[in-house]
């Protein structure tokens, strides 16, 4: 079985930017820079016939290549105790474009379709037993967070293992966005 996601790549002075946000929240396990990515699509666990499958779908999806831009921070769920901390995306037409053909990709080679609504997010670190104040302090110190805009050229399969204190990524494949329009 592989467990699988399909991500864009940040660039290092990115996820530098993104460390330096890390510390001061009791209960905060904060991702290593080698963790971070943002997830275009989470496929989760498929068997080696689905695997094949969704390696030739990704091959097919065309799409120009994009900048995006970090902006802002905020957590998962909004509403409850906060189980996530985020950094977020500056709207982009490209990477919505590019989530509904990498959607469209996978559903077509049999994976079933996201039910969820796509929230574009860097994930900064997990929480367990966070205080709200913690949290909230976070986001007023970093609310203004803004990083430069980088060129998302690619696209990448990612498989991951969980370990007992983080997850291991592998990168399957990766596709080269082509300039492929509308």
């Amino acid at each position: 079985m592989y467990r699988l996601f399909v991500s864009i790549e940040l660039p290092a002075d990115v996820k530098d930017m993104l460390s330096r946000l890390s510390g001061d929240v009791p209960g905060a396990r904060w991702l290593e820079s080698d963790e971070m990515h943002l997830t275009v699509r989470f496929i989760g666990e498929v068997d080696g016939l689905v695997y094949e499958d969704v390696l030739a779908a990704l091959g097919d999806v065309r799409a120009a290549p994009f900048e995006l831009a970090l902006r802002g921070v905020g957590h998962f769920p909004p509403r409850g105790e906060p189980r996530i901390l985020w950094a977020g995306l500056e709207r982009s037409d490209g990477l919505r474009l590019l989530h509904d053909r990498v959607e469209s990709a996978l559903v077509r080679a049999g994976v079933e379709a996201e039910r969820r609504k796509f929230s574009p997010h860097v994930t900064l670190a997990r929480l367990k037993g966070t205080p709200s104040r913690a949290v909230g302090s976070f986001l007023a110190r970093n609310g203004l967070f803004r990083a430069d805009p980088f060129a998302v050229r690619e696209l990448h399969l990612f498989s991951s293992s969980l370990g007992a204190k983080r997850a291991v990524h592998r990168c399957e494949a990766s596709y080269a966005l082509d300039g492929g329009g509308p």
